[in-house]
């Protein structure tokens, strides 16, 4: 695949993202022109190219690693949807982070917890397992994070069913990383309370959890 076709395969719905990733991760020299992608005015390339790198970020992290504060630049985005896949590349990022990028960027990334878009901070939270996993030393600070989950509060955009996903989104993310928490009689006594959650999904996440830990 040349430049010119990768342009086209942007734009073309019936293109893959998994399919330009692939594409990309063998011919490097395709990256470049999915980054242009991201600003393009064609609304199907920018969002296809930002899929790409998300799938890039999960599948060969170190291929993006020298672009981190690209995407960090993008948590400041007023587009959703590329502050979405931001959150994730940074994730995945995070387990090639040599230069100690993230921890430098904790306090912000995790600000986006007080986000009023239920999606953005389940985002965090869904990455939150792989970001303790990659960077043990900041076990401790996720899970205190997390377990002030339950203090969110409502508003006219975060309803209470939206904290009950969050709240099952949080036990999966402690389920990730449970072996290196300390306190776990907290994360324990957060769980518990799920069980009478009005959520199936969450009260059935909460009980297998408390079969596998507690």
């Amino acid at each position: 695949m040349n430049k010119s076709n990768i342009l086209n395969d942007l734009e073309n719905k019936a293109a893959n993202a998994e399919d330009l990733a692939r594409n990309v991760i063998e011919k490097p020299s395709l990256l470049a022109k999915i980054f242009d992608g991201i600003s393009s005015d064609n609304a199907r390339a920018r969002f296809k190219s930002a899929k790409t790198l998300r799938i890039i970020s999960e599948k060969k992290p170190t291929m993006l690693y020298s672009k981190m504060d690209f995407f960090i630049k993008l948590l400041d985005s007023k587009n959703n949807i590329l502050k979405w896949i931001a959150i994730d590349v940074i994730g995945n990022l995070a387990s090639v982070d040599s230069e100690n990028k993230f921890d430098k960027l904790f306090n912000k990334y995790y600000g986006l917890l007080t986000d009023e878009s239920m999606i953005t901070i389940g985002h965090v939270i869904d990455n939150s397992g792989k970001i303790a996993k990659a960077k043990p030393h900041l076990t401790q600070e996720i899970t205190n994070i997390l377990l002030k989950i339950e203090n969110i509060p409502i508003t006219p955009h975060i309803t209470q069913e939206c904290k009950n996903i969050l709240f099952g989104k949080t036990i999966q993310a402690f389920g990730e990383f449970f072996d290196q928490i300390k306190n776990k009689d907290a994360v324990i006594s957060f769980v518990r309370k799920q069980l009478n959650n009005t959520r199936n999904a969450t009260k059935t996440k909460a009980e297998k959890f408390l079969t596998k830990y507690a």
